[in-house]
């Protein structure tokens, strides 16, 4: 996959980052960032349910503990003097759960579910079907995190591609050109995508070299949320996929 991986991202990209989000979510109160701070529960519920099944934890626990951690997230709880000059946001989440199940989970599971903190909604049998598709392997339970927040930052990044190209009535040239985004080659040709998409085969390859170079600038984009720094974009660059080809 070509992702451009020299390419800055765009001028502000760390003006509000998922980082910039969890600090003022501990510092101010508003509609804006508790919706904010939702979304980021309903990107990353699933690499830590993975993290928490990875464990040990049965099913129902797993489900009960992940979505009181993200309640509790969502309160606020875990909030107060947080400082992204520390890690990663993806470290951070992770070193809060560590740290919610070691201190609290007993607490946490001992509590009706649905109850108090109840503003965050698991899919628990999504979660579960998912899970039991994950792949047999001997990894530990951090680097499943991992290999799923990696997965997830590629699907948010994809996903606003799709965003991009439906708002420019241009969902099929994608359909058509997104088994050509790898640059691992591909069995239909560049003639039969023309073909079929009424182009010559020149304008395809144009198309080509800009849909791969979007998507890396999506990608990165989408790293940079996670981070504070530019040298940081680089180093989680290069982590995600040295993760993804384990």
């Amino acid at each position: 996959m070509n992702t451009d991986a020299r390419q800055s991202p765009a001028p502000g990209v760390f003006a509000t980052t998922h980082w910039s989000v969890v600090v003022q979510a501990g510092e101010v109160e508003s509609p804006q960032t508790s919706e904010a701070l939702a979304q980021l529960c309903n990107t990353y519920w699933y690499p830590l349910y993975v993290y928490v099944r990875r464990k040990g934890y049965a099913a129902h626990d797993a489900q009960d503990l992940t979505q009181e951690f993200f309640a509790r997230l969502l309160a606020r709880n875990y909030l107060g003097g947080v400082d992204r000059r520390k890690g990663k946001f993806r470290s951070f989440l992770l070193g809060a759960l560590e740290h919610f199940l070691a201190k609290e989970w007993r607490r946490a599971h001992a509590q009706k579910r649905g109850g108090a903190h109840a503003t965050f909604s698991l899919d628990e049998v999504d979660a579960e079907k998912r899970y039991l598709l994950e792949p047999a392997h001997d990894l530990t339970p951090e680097r499943m995190f991992d290999r799923r927040w990696a997965t997830t930052v590629l699907h948010q990044a994809m996903s606003n591609l799709r965003q991009e190209y439906q708002a420019r009535d241009q969902s099929r040239i994608l359909v058509e050109l997104e088994g050509l985004l790898s640059g691992d080659g591909t069995a239909v040709s560049y003639a039969e995508i023309a073909n079929s998409l009424g182009m010559n085969e020149g304008a395809i390859k144009v198309a080509v070299h800009r849909l791969r170079k979007r998507y890396g600038e999506l990608v990165r984009s989408q790293i940079a949320q996670t981070v504070a720094t530019q040298e940081e974009v680089e180093e989680e660059l290069r982590y995600l996929f040295a993760i993804l080809r384990e």
